[in-house]
């Protein structure tokens, strides 16, 4: 099993970071994590094209994490010589947020089906709504669902797949929770969006200190994977922006309550698990 980081920014612009993104490829199956902002050109950075996933994870409906999902499906259809349906997993409210896409989309469909004689169908998107302690295969890989607390943004979920004889648990926002504990359990691996506080609160800014109550630290990703024995942790969505040289004081900030392996890096910063 393979994990890349594709995108490690934030809501924050910042010119060397995508927004929140992350594949997943084990066996066959290019899964990806939510979709930030130029996660196209990332992912074509890792060698992978929009008709090559075999699905879509949403963790939550943020924007940031939502913004270039039109661009997946466009980009998708355009691409693909037939019919290629792309399943969009999500919490509750994802069918509309699919469907309001599509409905964005819809000027864009009929020009491209009015030029191309080839194209006879607009995109098709499944919309598939889950839940905390749902389960379900893709292809070889087997999915479990858990609850993350990211009140008041919710429902909210995170993901733990196994394929490969290998377990990847992905997070998406929030703060710590027995959920996400029982979903990390033993898994190899855990990506988790982080926030460094002692930053955050150096910024005079009531919007900015808003996000303290309802993102992990650095430090409580690193005692969430500590708790459960996960293998390796991988820090993601940096705020405020990892800048090149912090790279050391992120890793000791986790390393002070998680003994395993520590990632953290650029965009398309991958690990084999």
């Amino acid at each position: 099993m393979r994990v890349t980081l594709l995108g490690t920014g934030s809501p924050i612009p910042d010119p060397r970071r995508a927004g929140p993104s992350t594949l997943v490829q084990a066996d066959g199956l290019s899964v990806l994590v939510d979709c930030g902002r130029g996660v196209l050109m990332r992912l074509a950075g890792a060698g992978v094209l929009p008709p090559m996933l075999t699905a879509v994870f949403l963790t939550h409906l943020h924007s940031d994490h939502i913004t270039d999902l039109g661009d997946v499906i466009t980009t998708r259809w355009v691409m693909t010589p037939g019919p290629n349906p792309l399943k969009v997993y999500g919490p509750v409210g994802t069918a509309e947020v699919v469907d309001a896409t599509l409905a964005s989309l819809a000027p864009d469909i009929r020009y491209r089906l009015d030029h191309h004689d080839d194209l006879t169908e607009g995109p098709q998107v499944e919309a598939v709504e889950v839940g905390p302690g749902d389960e379900f295969a893709l292809g070889p890989a087997s999915v479990v669902v858990g609850a993350t607390d990211h009140r008041p943004v919710e429902p909210t979920v995170a993901f733990r797949i196994e394929a490969d004889g290998r377990s990847l648990v992905l997070g998406g926002d929030g703060i710590p929770c027995a959920g996400l504990d029982a979903l990390c359990a033993g898994a190899d691996a855990y990506v988790q969006t982080v926030i460094r506080e002692d930053l955050v609160r150096l910024v005079p800014n009531p919007r900015f200190q808003d996000i303290l109550d309802y993102h992990s630290t650095v430090e409580q990703a690193a005692q969430t994977a500590a708790r459960a024995g996960v293998g390796t942790l991988l820090l993601t969505h940096y705020v405020p922006p990892l800048q090149p040289g912090q790279e050391d004081g992120w890793r000791a900030l986790a390393a002070a309550h998680f003994g395993g392996t520590i990632v953290l890096g650029e965009d398309l910063t991958a690990v084999d698990l």
